[in-house]
């Protein structure tokens, strides 16, 4: 039987430590880190998780979470180990799924999990509407018409490269590009 761990953050700015830490406590024979968000289906170090576990061995994570968001992705997740008769350890939540009970808790946790991030959505969801209602807007502020007009005429001047046009009319090169994309069409 070999213990592996997986750790996940979902940003780069974040830290790994505290689960590090707490995957150490626990012993493990291999580790796989990655720093990206669990929404996402295409995660490289879980990938290589599930290649590497073979029957009898063992997945540590700090916390269900770290598997994913959805629970219809974490339920998926959980029985493809459990196909391979590969067991899942959750140290925050105390779960084993080589017990019934780690089974049935893990099945209610995750249940929760999507409720808490469906919440989530929702009260965003709310906020956004609730300022749209006093006339804020969201998104990245639009370009000046002034500066766009400027450096279309510097890009058709020919005079100056992409990178002093952008500089000198404070624009993004893919505002630029864009405008240009419309005069042509």
């Amino acid at each position: 039987m070999k213990k592996i761990a997986y750790a996940r953050v979902s940003t780069e700015q974040q830290s790994l430590n505290r689960q590090l830490d707490a995957l150490q406590g626990y012993g493990y024979n291999e580790i796989f880190t990655e720093k990206m968000t669990g929404t996402k289906a295409d995660r490289p170090e879980l990938d290589k998780v599930k290649l590497v576990a073979r029957e009898g061995d063992v997945v540590v994570i700090e916390s269900l979470s770290r598997l994913g968001r959805s629970s219809k992705d974490l339920l998926n997740l959980l029985d493809e180990f459990e196909r391979k008769g590969v067991q899942v350890v959750s140290l925050k939540e105390n779960i084993d799924t080589r017990t019934p009970t780690g089974k049935l808790i893990t099945t209610v946790l995750s249940a929760i999990c999507e409720f808490e991030a469906s919440l989530t959505r929702q009260r965003t969801q709310e906020g956004l509407t609730a300022a749209r209602a006093r006339g804020k807007v969201g998104g990245r502020p639009k370009a000046d018409k002034k500066a766009v007009d400027k450096a279309v005429k510097l890009y058709k001047a020919q005079t100056h490269s992409v990178k002093e046009i952008v500089a000198l009319c404070g624009i993004s090169q893919a505002t630029l590009y864009r405008e240009l994309a419309k005069a042509a069409a």
